[in-house]
């Protein structure tokens, strides 16, 4: 593996090339939560349950409205044992955390002190998703905008994730990078290769289907990235929305009813040999709300 990523750093052509015709890292990477059962596994974030119930409430009513787990946010004010309590009362399965610090304290600022609260933060979570049994702690790695130039959010970023890998090692969690709205990783093949530059199986991508569709189709994403993907974000996108209503507003759509060719993105993961987890990233609701976004779910993944 350090041969083919030392020659794609070398080679742009190599680059591409050698994701067109296919070629992946270590299975590994894939980070499988099971090699039994149905091939996509369903669960939500914390932040889509109703808040007003107390935790073990709350991990119940999301497993009775048929997910299989649950992404936390991490720094948070909850202690371990309550959230462990919580996984053991409900039965749903914490399988990662979400870096509660990357937005506010982005890895690509100029200020060395900020870039420092979410390495913080970054080894909080990691130890919480330990704890909790989990695999993955997703991260935004960079912000890029008028005052953090690109080349600097790339290169800040990556040396801030390299500090962070010996404890991602140690502890056997992975880092799942999330394609985002923030300016950075901008193209599959800079995504890939923003991976492969690690020469680390402790990284991976967390790929967010509909945050894409503003920029391209996720299918292609999904075959380009391969078995870097570790994790899934689930959401859905209207590009009619988007140009009649403005850019945010595309989200405002119920799964299935966008513009995700979800039969193409089944098709795509199921090349690429995908099994494990897919996270609705929507916005929260009652019990009849996330029984419907199961039931999306479902739908969308071909399993209902």
């Amino acid at each position: 593996m350090t041969n083919r990523r030392s020659f794609l750093r070398s080679s742009g052509l190599g680059l591409a090339a050698s994701l067109a015709s296919g070629i992946r890292p270590s299975a590994s990477l894939a980070a499988q939560e099971t090699t039994a059962g149905p091939p996509i596994r369903k669960a939500i974030k914390i932040g889509m349950a109703p808040r007003d119930l107390p935790l073990v409430e709350r991990f119940k009513l999301i497993k009775v409205c048929g997910f299989d787990g649950v992404d936390m946010d991490s720094p948070n004010d909850l202690p371990r044992e309550e959230v462990i309590r919580a996984r053991d009362e409900s039965g749903l399965i914490i399988h990662g955390c979400v870096c509660s610090t990357h937005w506010s304290s982005p890895l690509s600022h100029p200020d060395p002190e900020v870039r420092a609260k979410t390495v913080s933060g970054m080894t909080t979570a990691l130890e919480d998703c330990k704890a909790y049994g989990g695999t993955t702690v997703l991260l935004v790695p960079a912000v890029v905008n008028e005052s953090i130039s690109y080349a600097d959010a790339y290169d800040r970023s990556q040396a801030e994730v390299r500090s962070l890998l010996p404890k991602a090692e140690e502890l056997g969690i992975t880092v799942a990078f999330e394609n985002v709205w923030n300016n950075f990783l901008l193209s599959p093949l800079e995504f890939a290769r923003y991976i492969d530059e690690f020469e680390s199986d402790r990284v991976g991508a967390y790929f967010d289907i509909g945050n894409v569709v503003r920029f391209g189709w996720p299918e292609q994403w999904v075959r380009i990235l391969g078995d870097r993907i570790v994790k899934l974000d689930v959401k859905e996108y209207s590009r009619d929305i988007q140009m009649n209503e403005g850019l945010a507003k595309g989200f405002n759509v119920p799964l299935g009813e966008g513009s995700v060719d979800w039969p193409a993105v089944v098709q795509a993961i199921d090349e690429i040999g995908y099994r494990g987890w897919a996270t609705a990233e929507l916005r929260g609701g009652d019990a009849d709300y996330l029984e419907d976004v199961a039931t999306r779910m479902d739908r969308c993944f071909g399993m209902g």
